[in-house]
């Protein structure tokens, strides 16, 4: 696995997505990284054997003089598949290095990171579009619920963290980032960072807007102790010990809220949460482009996901509800 991803599992990491030097498609690698673990519960073993082929393509990349994942280009991609051959790799492993880097193409493109895929015109027929896991509203009540339940001031921060996720519709990486000075409670507004450094300003909902006022009230005094004073700890979300919370600890807090809540761990996560909020906007009867730029996504065809989602619950319901539904057998 990565240092990067070692180093934020030990919770040694700084939010700041620029610490440490780390070029921007580093930085892409490791979210990767974090996200087959702690999200999808890859195995140890696969995780290594990603870390190693996006090694393997960033090595490649770098003697190229390129850093940047969006400045990558179809010529480069064949280039590195080029390279692999002459490596004398078996076939099966040149194939499981490509899987890797069409892996890191659609987390980027996921993540706003990313434009326009490099192999869009290479790849075969498309498959059957996969639709992003998402929670019901009753599910993610039960979810802020566990979360309120537990003892010491950490309920509070998590019931606040997940109020953002699911009612502000937060990238997890945006959500531990987010700094003091980007809550703008006068004006009800987030002022998020996100991909690319580009901000965006996201508005803040009643329910949001009261978990965060609480937590900051009552319970990040406590977390920051002494320390509440320095710059580096001016994180809006803080860890025990008064760090700025990483992507490994708050996943790994949701999942226990997920068990407590009763509720699939495989079904519950930050990106999950994110989903969530913007299924419901659509299904409320928001406009694709306004979810667009609160989602913070370059490509509105990322968003245009969101309409599948919609449309499977409609299938859904009327199937559970009408007469003639497939789940109505009498």
């Amino acid at each position: 696995m990565s240092e990067g991803l070692v180093a934020e599992a030990d919770g040694t990491r700084s939010a700041d997505p620029g610490a440490g030097g780390a070029s921007a498609l580093e930085r892409l690698c490791d979210g990767l990284l974090a996200r087959l673990a702690v999200e999808e519960g890859l195995s140890a073993r696969t995780i290594e054997a990603y870390a190693s082929d996006l090694t393997h393509l960033r090595t490649h990349l770098r003697e190229r003089g390129i850093d940047d994942l969006g400045r990558v280009g179809r010529a480069d991609l064949a280039a590195f598949a080029h390279f692999l051959v002459e490596r004398g790799l078996a076939a099966s492993s040149r194939a499981r290095m490509l899987v890797s880097v069409r892996r890191l193409l659609r987390h980027a493109r996921e993540e706003g990171g990313l434009e326009v895929d490099p192999l869009d015109s290479l790849r075969a027929p498309k498959r059957p579009q996969r639709l992003p896991r998402t929670l019901q509203a009753e599910e993610v009540s039960a979810l802020i619920e566990a979360a309120a339940s537990v003892d010491g001031p950490e309920a509070g921060r998590d019931v606040a963290m997940i109020e953002l996720l699911y009612g502000a519709g937060l990238r997890v990486s945006e959500l531990v980032g987010l700094p003091l000075s980007g809550i703008d409670r006068r004006s009800g507004l987030l002022r998020v960072i996100g991909k690319g450094r580009k901000e965006r300003v996201v508005p803040l909902g009643d329910w949001a807007g009261a978990a965060v006022d609480a937590y900051l009230e009552h319970d990040r005094p406590l977390l920051a102790g002494p320390r509440a004073a320095t710059s580096r700890e001016q994180a809006v979300f803080l860890s025990r010990r008064g760090r700025p919370m990483t992507r490994q600890n708050f996943w790994k807090r949701l999942r226990e809220h997920a068990v407590r809540a009763g509720l699939p761990t495989d079904r519950v996560s930050p990106h999950v949460l994110r989903h969530a909020f913007a299924t419901d906007l659509l299904e409320g009867g928001a406009d694709l482009r306004a979810i667009q730029a609160m989602l913070g996504h370059a490509d509105l065809s990322t968003t245009e996901i969101y309409t599948h989602v919609s449309r499977a619950r409609l299938r859904d319901t009327v199937e559970a509800l009408h007469p003639r539904g497939a789940g109505r057998t009498s």
